[in-house]
């Protein structure tokens, strides 16, 4: 039996599921691979703080050379989250020679080729399957089971806090505030949520998942980025007139060489796959170009689904250790990857103009997306009421981005609409 030393860095909720599960699977995880996982040392903050762990007080240290520097650390495990100290702490311990596993989707996002660089000339593993989508092995799917494939498509939900709004929202019929608000309540999101509204978290994960998908780095500054806050209630009973739902969703696709890709509300149809995936859940709808379609569903956040990925990834730095073999690199490519603009992305659109209730608005409409050679599918007009505008929902034919842009600027102006006109885009697969 071959004992591998951890150095954790940080032991907040992954930290402390991560030790949770050493502790309590240790001699099973020791019977079933041949390795025994011990934790030599944990990089803390502070000593004094309240801990959901039971960790022994002496293998705590708020000193980071005592986890990076240590001889007895063979594998160095960063879950303290966050761009800085993180990332001189993950490029330090490749330095001194130690293999590395990482649930720090941020860090890889933004300065992915500098750490798989620094892990390809220490010849140590990098290990990162936490980093996006929590339980569910996207990572290694791509990596490896789907590594013989031209990924055609890569369609995802990728943030649990998000996923779990927009489904309160069109279940129950609660409002943007108060599906938040339930789930901060329920530890579905941050006190601070910016990153997962904004969709900012999902650009971040969707970087990592093309840049293993195409083999070329894809920086998350490239990525069309769109969040939930502002999503209306009604948006959502228009979609389900139509037959949709609506997810955040982050979309990858290959088409002629080039590869669009893009964080934003959909609406979706309510047969497709990923509708089913509710509440926190994460799912992952992949089209290769033999495999055909797969689907991958599972919580994508949470102390203990993301502890069972960061300790898969121990173990198989463990493996590495024991063979002594050099990790494969991440990257291949020579070439930069040729990534589409989304002015030039083509999709179908959903509309919501606010419109003065008068004869003639509707073909002052359909008049501008015509002229823009924008074809309309289907048309909601609700009727007159007392006060205010009366909403008109449109959805269209496919169209490119940069024609419906400058349609609904030009709509927009119009005397008989009250800007701004809502847009969501459909997926049709």
């Amino acid at each position: 039996m071959r004992e591998v030393g951890v150095g954790l860095l940080g032991l907040g909720v992954v930290g402390s599921g991560v030790w949770e599960l050493l502790t309590r699977n240790r001699d099973f995880l020791a019977r079933k691979t041949g390795v025994r996982l011990t934790v030599r040392k944990i990089l803390i903050r502070d000593p004094n703080k309240p801990r959901r762990a039971s960790v022994p007080r002496e293998i705590l240290t708020t000193d980071p050379r005592e986890v990076l520097e240590a001889r007895e650390v063979d594998i160095v495990c960063e879950l303290m989250g966050g761009i800085e100290p993180a990332r001189t702490y993950l490029l330090s311990a490749l330095r001194q020679g130690k293999h590395v596993v990482t649930a720090n989707k941020a860090v890889l996002a933004e300065h992915g080729p500098e750490i798989f660089e620094a892990a390809e000339t220490a010849g140590k593993g990098l290990f990162f399957e936490a980093a996006v989508g929590g339980g569910v092995p996207i990572v290694k799917t791509l990596r490896e089971s789907l590594s013989a494939n031209r990924i055609r498509r890569l369609t995802a939900i990728v943030n649990g806090t998000c996923n779990y709004i927009l489904t309160r929202m069109s279940e129950e019929g609660l409002s943007f505030e108060q599906a938040l608000r339930e789930a901060q309540e329920r530890g579905f999101a941050e006190a601070d949520p910016q990153l997962d509204l904004s969709g900012r978290d999902s650009v971040h994960k969707l970087a990592i998942l093309a840049t293993l998908a195409y083999g070329s780095f894809v920086p998350a500054d490239r990525i069309h980025e769109e969040g939930i806050i502002g999503v209306d209630p009604q948006d959502l009973v228009f979609a389900r007139e139509f037959g949709y739902c609506l997810k955040l969703l982050a979309i990858a696709r290959e088409e002629e060489g080039r590869v669009e890709v893009r964080v934003h509300p959909t609406l979706i149809p309510e047969d497709h796959v990923l509708a089913s995936v509710r509440g926190a859940y994460n799912g992952f709808f992949l089209e290769g170009d033999f495999v055909g379609r797969v689907f991958l569903y599972g919580l994508g956040a949470g102390a203990e689904p993301t502890a069972s990925a960061v300790v898969a990834d121990l173990l198989d730095a463990a493996r590495l250790i024991l063979s002594g073999a050099r990790p494969t690199p991440i990257l291949f490519r020579e070439a930069p990857l040729s990534l589409k603009p989304q002015e030039e992305v083509v999709s179908r659109y959903y509309f919501r103009f606010s419109a003065v209730d008068r004869p003639g608005v509707l073909s002052q409409i359909s008049g501008v997306l015509g002229q823009h050679g924008i074809s309309i599918a289907s048309v909601i007009q609700k009727g007159r009421t007392e006060h205010g505008p009366v909403p008109i929902v449109m959805l269209t034919h496919e169209a490119r981005e940069k024609e419906v842009r400058q349609a609904l600027a030009e709509i927009d102006r119009l005397e008989v609409v009250v800007p701004p006109t809502k847009v969501l885009r459909i997926l049709e697969e």
